[in-house]
């Protein structure tokens, strides 16, 4: 029997991912500032309120009206699936690190459950993981937030900052080995700095036939498209 997939609804990635992500597994969005992470998890929720799927967005830098604002640059108009209670928009406070930590370790699995969420986004990891003070809990709680969202069932993106001095790993170099799959956004200025070249490539998927190749991205009106048949140069 084919695992179920759960589609991203950005075409060119579904298609890399053999018709999307594995349904259940977390999916690590690695990239520096502007590459379009938070924007590819929008379009992620997106996808599945059209498809009538309940979804849970969890932010720790912007609030809801700053998420709705950001989704409406792009025609989502998130506010009629709020008013269903199709989706929930979450603001945490990184300020205050214990409580939102109590939250997560306490409520949150319980809440996804109550909501009947498929799809669950966590924007940002990396702000997550700068709330405890050594290596040894940020893994623990990494890999308990992890096992607690695996036992919803629901299908999870988590974004994360990557190193400045190397773009293709995380910040907390954590993220990548507990997620089941990894999504590398990068950018790259042309040689006379004139224009910018996006581009991804799929890491790892664990349990699933995947492309490895890099492909070329555009963040356009209606979202971010994969353009699958052109190549990186």
């Amino acid at each position: 029997m084919a695992e179920e997939k759960v589609a991203t609804g950005i075409q060119g990635l579904d298609e890399m991912l053999g018709g999307g992500i594995p349904a259940g597994h977390i999916l690590a969005v690695l990239g520096s500032c502007g590459t379009g992470k938070s924007t590819l998890t929008l379009q992620y929720i997106w996808q599945g309120l059209q498809n009538g799927e309940k979804a849970i967005f969890i932010s720790l830098e912007e609030d809801e009206n700053s998420i709705k604002k950001n989704a409406a640059n792009f025609g989502w108009d998130l506010q009629p699936f709020i008013d269903n209670n199709s989706l929930s928009l979450v603001k945490l406070e990184p300020a205050d690190a214990k409580n939102t930590v109590q939250k997560i370790n306490s409520e949150l699995p319980g809440f996804i459950k109550e909501f009947g969420a498929k799809r669950v986004v966590l924007d940002s990891v990396s702000l997550l993981s700068m709330m405890f003070d050594n290596e040894s809990e940020k893994r623990t709680n990494l890999f308990g937030l992890c096992d607690q969202i695996k036992e919803t069932g629901s299908t999870a993106l988590f974004t994360a900052e990557v190193k400045d001095d190397n773009p293709n790993v995380s910040r907390g170099g954590l993220v990548e080995y507990v997620a089941d799959g990894v999504l590398l956004l990068r950018y790259r200025e042309s040689a006379d700095s004139s224009e910018v070249q996006l581009s991804l490539r799929i890491v790892k998927m664990r349990r699933a036939q995947h492309s490895r190749r890099i492909k070329p991205y555009s963040i356009t009106s209606k979202g971010i498209e994969v353009h699958t048949q052109a190549e990186v140069f």
